[in-house]
């Protein structure tokens, strides 16, 4: 089981992330705790004035909001009454079970996984404190739910750690089968708050994943100017399809003005993958054989990292980005080392090839034989049988004695001269 905690200040947000995938089909409220009313009854105002009753008793801790992924294995098929166990021995072994909490199960992935909704803020109006609960709360309870219920474990070989967002149905919203706000909405709002990106070009790296796409406007236009962004869905060849939606229309607020926030705090946070992801990269070249752009990017899928290069008119590389969906950060080649540059890593693809291509030529061509292996010599003399040689045609105007015959030039002034002596006359 692999469990993540990630923090923010608009539970509304989180609420509605959760709610949408409710109503599209694509997940399902399986336990609530710390409501007094039946929650099935309730709306969607209804649950977020539970959380915000709590809230307001703390009004100076913007970072009130906690949104919690348990994801399971894929060979993993759990009923809902033991997510439901997992889920409530989970809360309880990072101290937030007299907390107002909400679950759901996630159906729009290859895995099974809960999404739980919480505040941090107590009845007392105190402050759950947050920091290191990952390492020092999180860890134990996890691994001791694995034991417990005997799940795959996190760490061994058999986990394999895959993007967990699914992407936005591009055919469905055209045609009018899934509204455009909610299919970009689910993705932006699920990358805006688990990947660790410091550039709109990184941002939209990880969104391209997913069939979503960010963009500003040509620069000097008011849009540009006063930092709008919008948001659309794009097909598989990248031609952005259906209506674009302003940043601001959705409740996670993934506007300009908060991604360069996230841009500046990401730059320490996605460090602590940094290693990890350079060495995966490194185990996909160590393979024997010839590593290709598309073997590549294949082989370090299957490592969980997706790749992106950048191209210019002409094709040429430029640029290389890698997605790290195990680790949620996102990094440009040269950011990570000079040999994971986008001219390091195509030069080794051409280095391999080349070297394959060469050992493949030597076994394939057939060894010379004998006759043809032998050396010409003087008692070997070219064969010029049918064939003219120079040296004749040159000889055969020669002169008696052996000197060539070099033809002479003509006079051209010769007519000229006749032309002077008749007018002499």
């Amino acid at each position: 089981m692999v469990a993540k905690i990630s923090t923010g200040q608009s539970i509304r947000g989180m609420l509605h992330y959760n709610e949408n995938k409710v109503n599209g089909g694509e997940a399902k409220l399986i336990l609530s705790s710390g409501f007094a009313a039946e929650v099935s009854t309730m709306n969607i105002q209804q649950k977020l004035q539970r959380f915000q009753h709590l809230t307001e008793l703390k009004p100076n801790v913007k970072t009130n909001a906690i949104h919690i992924s348990l994801n399971f294995h894929s060979t993993e098929k759990l009923d809902n009454f033991k997510l439901q166990q997992i889920a409530i021995a989970y809360m309880e072994g990072i101290g937030f079970s007299d907390q107002p909490f909400l679950v759901y199960r996630h159906d729009d992935a290859a895995h099974q996984h809960l999404h739980i909704t919480t505040t941090n803020i107590t009845a007392e109006g105190k402050r759950i404190d947050l920091h290191d609960i990952g390492r020092i709360l999180s860890e134990p309870a996890r691994k001791e739910i694995e034991i417990q219920y005997g799940l795959v474990k996190a760490e061994s070989k058999t986990a394999k750690q895959e993007a967990s967002i699914k992407p936005a149905e591009f055919e469905k919203a055209r045609y009018g089968r899934l509204p455009t706000k909610r299919a970009i909405s689910n993705v932006v709002a699920a990358v805006f708050r688990e990947y660790k990106f410091t550039s709109l070009a990184e941002y939209n790296a990880v969104l391209k994943c997913f069939n979503v796409v960010a963009f500003r406007g040509a620069e000097h236009t008011a849009m540009f100017e006063k930092k709008g962004l919008m948001y659309s869905l794009q097909d598989k060849n990248g031609i952005q399809v259906g209506v674009p939606i302003k940043s601001s229309a959705f409740y996670c607020k993934a506007t300009m003005r908060n991604l360069e926030k996230k841009f500046e705090r990401n730059v320490e946070k996605r460090k602590s993958g940094r290693e990890d992801l350079k060495k995966r990269i490194d185990q996909v070249f160590a393979g024997e054989g010839s590593v290709s752009r598309s073997g590549f990017k294949g082989a370090a899928k299957a490592q969980g990292i997706q790749v992106a290069f950048r191209e210019n008119e002409q094709g040429m590389v430029y640029g290389i980005t890698f997605i790290d969906h195990r680790n949620k950060t996102v990094f440009n080649g040269s950011d990570l080392g000079k040999n994971y540059s986008a001219k390091a890593v195509t030069e080794r693809f051409v280095t391999k090839d080349l070297k394959f291509k060469s050992e493949q030529k030597a076994e394939i061509m057939p060894a010379r034989s004998s006759k043809q292996a032998q050396p010409r010599s003087a008692e070997m003399p070219f064969k010029t049988k049918n064939k003219v040689k120079v040296l004749d045609i040159v000889l055969e105007k020669s002169y008696e004695d052996g000197s060539i015959r070099i033809p002479k030039r003509k006079r051209k002034r010769r007519k000229k001269q006749v032309i002077i002596q008749q007018n002499n006359l």
